[in-house]
């Protein structure tokens, strides 16, 4: 008998709107998955043959992309950041929408032109995407690594300007920051572990069947 399918799910902001599409494709985690209590990170579902595990958004990636496991969704910009070759994304969720954005203090903001720079120094938890970004202007960006907290980083003087997930625009409003560029719009995708597609054939219905919910989005 084949191990489960092993299906990883983000912690935090997607998971409410990626529960009820799981629920219409026809997976429903147990009831110890919603218990706040509970320090378990794998769960059973109504389905014998498919356990979820919620870990970070970050790690959904790295865990379909070795196999660990064999289903994810993740926001695009984490597609972006690490291009994970086993991966394949091919179902556009539609949902999680937001944009990953260069965004520095309002002072700066109105005479800056980063084109006439050569070098930038940026905090974000998005260093290889940036680099890539800036490298495209023919600037070099130095990254500082942050998991969180990025908007204050530039009023304590560790970078001028930060790249990250924006959304209502609030957190940056409220810490006098403002977006000047946008590195690429965000949506949440379905993902699959490229050995796994060919190896496991449950695995191609299930995606057939999110394809249906979500009107037949792909990705790459």
């Amino acid at each position: 008998m084949a191990d489960p399918i092993i299906f990883a799910i983000p912690k935090g902001r997607i998971l409410d709107e990626a529960l009820p599409i799981l629920a219409e494709a026809g997976i429903v985690p147990n009831d110890d998955f919603h218990d706040k209590q509970s320090r378990a990170l794998r769960f059973g579902t109504n389905n014998p043959d498919i356990d979820i595990i919620r870990v970070r958004a970050f790690d959904v990636a790295t865990f379909v992309a070795h196999g660990a496991a064999q289903l994810g969704i993740v926001g695009s910009d984490v597609l972006e950041e690490f291009r994970y070759s086993e991966i394949y994304a091919p179902v556009d969720l539609g949902i999680g929408h937001c944009r990953l954005s260069v965004a520095e203090p309002e002072d700066l903001a109105a005479s800056d032109e980063v084109r006439e720079r050569s070098h930038v120094r940026i905090a974000t938890k998005y260093p290889n995407f940036t680099r890539r970004h800036f490298e495209a202007k023919g600037v070099q960006a130095e990254c500082v690594k942050l998991n969180g907290a990025m908007e204050i980083a530039p009023a304590l003087g560790l970078t001028r300007r930060i790249v990250d997930l924006v959304s209502t625009g609030g957190t940056l409003k409220a810490n006098r920051l403002v977006e000047v560029d946008v590195l690429c719009e965000v949506t949440s995708r379905l993902i699959v572990n490229r050995a796994a597609f060919k190896t496991r054939p449950e695995i191609l219905p299930m995606l057939e069947r999110f394809r249906e919910i979500v009107g037949g989005g792909a990705g790459a």
